[in-house]
């Protein structure tokens, strides 16, 4: 344990090598409030971290996307797409794990460049992130649109808008209260994903054995029919990769919420040692499940509608027997997204409010009132979030499809970036003669893990790149009979979408990067001179006494739950 760790506030020292061995000496200010930690309230506890980063792995994507993953790559390129990016994102939230429990910055990772690499690269990856939040607001808020059709007769004239502004009004509500009702609602939305994805595997399984439903055994039988297991190939698998981001995507957010924990050395590791647990029950063992009782060729995986009555959960659940089925699945979605869009909220402001902040954006953004709520971010939030009601006009499905192109790639390069932070972190702790046993929390497996996740996520990227700029659709031409032109303009469209994908993140990203550090004359931070200590959480007694808290188990379960 370090000597901030013990709540000793030094003016200059001299840090120790593991084995007590004198490195070097350097001077270090007390370590200090960050300007953008001012103002926030740390009020989230460990069942609200825990439950947040749970849920922000459960959501849409698993139960609308997971169906078309299958009927584009076949049961075993799905479930080896989601496992290759599962191992990918694991590595990513132990990097993220290590650096906020030092720093819990309301920025997270997109902060630590400024400390560790150069300002223009925090300026670019904020604004990035940012721009990724407010972009999945109106995708969520397209997505609720569909699911409460589901409810409404054929011949409805209820307007299709209503239901996504009531819940900007809620998420305006929720925001203003504080960040303890984020973290409750998250909680409790948490249980009921959880909960659901438990009742489907049992159902699944006894379902695959012949034990409930029709009586009859699947076992593997999906994984021999033509196409499958790889359906498609290398090009089907590859095909699939944007949406699994997507599907992944918010696991990250653990290191947004450092900020407002209450003990950030307890509850970041515990939140960010879940992951890889999570990923193995609930996506891993569910794509197995899905890609073993539906076969790839069913019509229904393609889910064009996007409705719940046609996800591949509900597919399972009605083979079950369980008649009910479409109508529990659609409110489990529905309320996934408004989960989804709770967190939507909570992250666009507190990126603003970071951009803010560090003289990125506007200084009246950074504005927090007495309980610790960017109000002037949720302003804008919220506009940004009144203006996306235009795009269901355009059809909710549509922008739903676009949107998960553009936020899959903006998630992958997210990803990619904070490995590389990290590396660059490492080399910073060394170069001024800190121990890595000094560190609140190691994440396992570095270097190699690292490395590992970094050559994974490349391989995506590139790929998806590749995948974007091939095949261009050819014109029919004169003569062509109207079905021929119908696929050539879906053809178009998709291929469109493709390309904005893929590209948008990384053209949007060299724009802000070098426009910054060509306008602020930046200059890359010497690993020697990078800041490590403003913004740094120093435990008191309680909170030292709070991490090593042993006792009966089930006091141990109370506290975990209060």
């Amino acid at each position: 344990m370090s000597k901030y760790e013990e709540g000793h506030h030094p003016g200059s020292e001299k840090y120790e090598s593991g084995h007590g061995q004198q490195m070097q000496d350097f001077t270090v200010e007390a370590p200090h409030m960050a300007a953008e930690q001012e103002g926030l309230k740390r009020d989230l506890r460990l069942r609200h971290m825990i439950m947040i980063a749970i849920s922000g792995t459960i959501g849409t994507g698993l139960f609308l996307t997971s169906g078309s993953t299958i009927a584009t790559a076949g049961p075993g390129g799905a479930l080896l797409a989601y496992a290759m990016i599962g191992l990918w994102l694991v590595f990513v939230c132990q990097a993220i794990g290590e650096i906020s429990t030092l720093l819990p910055l309301p920025g997270a990772f997109n902060a630590w460049g400024a400390r560790v690499f150069d300002e223009a690269f925090s300026f670019q990856m904020t604004w990035m992130y940012a721009i990724n939040w407010l972009l999945t607001i109106p995708a969520e808020l397209s997505a609720s649109a569909i699911i409460v059709q589901y409810w409404l007769p054929e011949d409805s004239s209820f307007p299709p808008w209503v239901v996504p502004l009531i819940i900007i009004i809620v998420m305006v509500v929720i925001n203003l209260v504080g960040v303890r009702a984020y973290g409750e609602l998250e909680y409790w939305f948490s249980i009921l994903k959880v909960l659901t994805i438990i009742i489907f595997i049992i159902c699944a399984i006894l379902v695959d054995a012949g034990l409930v439903g029709q009586k009859v055994k699947y076992g593997m039988d999906a994984w021999h029919i033509d196409g499958a297991p790889f359906k498609g190939g290398f090009l089907g698998f590859v095909k699939t990769l944007v949406s699994v981001g997507y599907a992944y995507g918010g696991s990250e957010m653990t290191g947004v919420t450092a900020a407002e924990s209450r003990n950030p050395h307890k509850h970041v590791p515990r939140a960010v040692n879940t992951v890889l647990l999570r990923i193995a029950f609930f996506y891993i063992i569910s794509i197995f499940l899905l890609g073993s009782i539906i076969r790839n060729d069913d019509p229904k995986l393609d889910n064009a509608e996007g409705t719940a009555a046609a996800a591949p959960f509900t597919i399972v659940f009605l083979m079950a027997g369980m008649s009910a089925a479409a109508n529990y699945m659609n409110a489990v979605v529905f309320t996934s997204v408004f989960s989804a869009i709770n967190s939507d909220f909570y992250v666009s402001t507190r990126m603003l409010l970071s951009l803010a902040r560090n003289g990125w954006a506007h200084k009246q953004i950074g504005y927090t009132n007495s309980r610790g709520v960017p109000v002037v971010a949720l302003a804008i939030v919220t506009l940004c979030s009144c203006l996306s009601l235009v795009t269901i006009f355009v059809g909710s499905g549509v922008v739903f499809s676009w949107f998960v192109s553009i936020i899959g790639s903006i998630i992958f390069q997210s990803w990619i970036l904070i490995l590389f932070l990290h590396f660059r972190f490492r080399a910073c702790w060394k170069a001024q003669g800190r121990a890595v046993s000094d560190l609140p929390y190691r994440s396992w497996g570095y270097p190699y893990g690292n490395i590992l996740a970094t050559v994974i996520g490349v391989c995506c990227i590139v790929a998806t790149c590749y995948l974007s700029v091939i095949n261009p659709p050819k014109d029919p031409g004169p003569g062509a009979s109207e079905k021929d032109i119908s696929d050539f303009h879906k053809a178009r469209d998709s291929y469109a979408q493709n390309l904005l994908g893929a590209w948008f993140p990384w053209v949007c990203s060299a724009f802000l990067y070098f426009g910054y550090k060509f306008v602020r004359k930046t200059k890359i931070v010497k690993a020697e001179e990078a800041d490590l200590d403003t913004g740094r959480f120093i435990p008191t007694e309680s909170d030292k006494e709070d991490i090593n808290k042993k006792g009966p188990l089930w006091k141990r379960i109370i506290s975990f739950l209060i």
